[in-house]
């Protein structure tokens, strides 16, 4: 005998930086299909567009905010004892963008995944105050300094499971996961400290993404960034069509668009 699962449509979202604008492509592509995730997770990337997208703002309300967005809006140099920036400029962006300021106000149910750096445990929360929370999720090891939560030290979510099935597959009778994080294109990297660390840390979660995608129902891939930087914020409207034709492709012949669908 089934156990009836709470929630029909489950949407992991990952973590990729700057690639992570696919996924207001991908949600986009999701409206028009008439698929509405009834609950969704974030890792890194994945977080900032889950949590807007959970406390009820469009994805084209969500791409408005970020157009004339550059690095440095969000981040500042460090003194590098922990990390060579910090993300108070990003902090205060969510507040002001954020139409709720708490995970469990959010309309739609939203789950945070973030790595406990002390006690080396992937955590998820879906109760909170989401500024911080996704502040630290999106905490790269080594460029940005860890984020400090009630005296714990938290860093990306990526570092553990680049993409969030393990939050919510047991929940959710159909998991979609969105992968914008693909494999990373043959390239010399510069030798720089930063590009080092975001190679590394991209090649670390690739791997470990590998056994969350096998828990979805449907995973759709966002191949064709892969040659993008995590760091790139000037090519949005390109991120956001390969995530948008890419969800469409994938779907295509999904169950969900079928009327057959049931909730075990």
């Amino acid at each position: 005998m089934f156990r009836r699962r709470p929630y029909k449509i489950g949407l992991a979202l990952s973590g990729g930086g700057a690639r992570g604008f696919a996924h207001l492509g991908a949600l986009y592509a999701l409206e028009e299909l008439g698929i509405r995730p009834d609950i969704v997770a974030g890792v890194s990337a994945g977080s900032i567009a889950a949590t807007l997208y959970g406390s009820g703002l469009k994805p084209m309300e969500i791409m408005r905010c970020f157009m004339k967005a550059r690095f440095w809006d969000f981040c500042e140099i460090n003194m590098p004892s922990a990390g060579f920036f910090t993300m108070n400029g990003f902090q205060e962006f969510m507040k002001e963008n954020l139409l709720v300021k708490r995970l469990e106000d959010c309309p739609t149910p939203t789950v945070v995944c973030a790595t406990d750096l002390d006690h080396c445990v992937p955590v998820q929360w879906r109760q909170g105050t989401i500024a911080p929370r996704v502040m630290a999720s999106c905490c790269m090891p080594v460029v940005f300094k860890p984020i400090v939560i009630d005296g714990v030290h938290y860093v990306d979510g990526g570092v553990l499971h680049n993409v969030p099935a393990w939050a919510i597959r047991n929940e959710t009778s159909h998991l979609i996961g969105i992968n914008v994080s693909p494999q990373t294109k043959p390239q010399r990297t510069s030798g720089n400290i930063i590009d080092v660390a975001s190679r590394s840390f991209h090649l670390m979660s690739r791997n470990n993404a590998e056994n969350d995608i096998k828990l979805c129902d449907t995973i759709v891939s966002v191949d064709s960034i892969a040659d993008m930087g995590v760091f790139t914020l000037k090519e949005k409207e390109r991120m956001f069509k390969s995530g948008y034709y890419a969800t469409k492709k994938a779907l295509a012949d999904s169950p969900l668009l079928k009327s057959s669908f049931s909730i075990l």
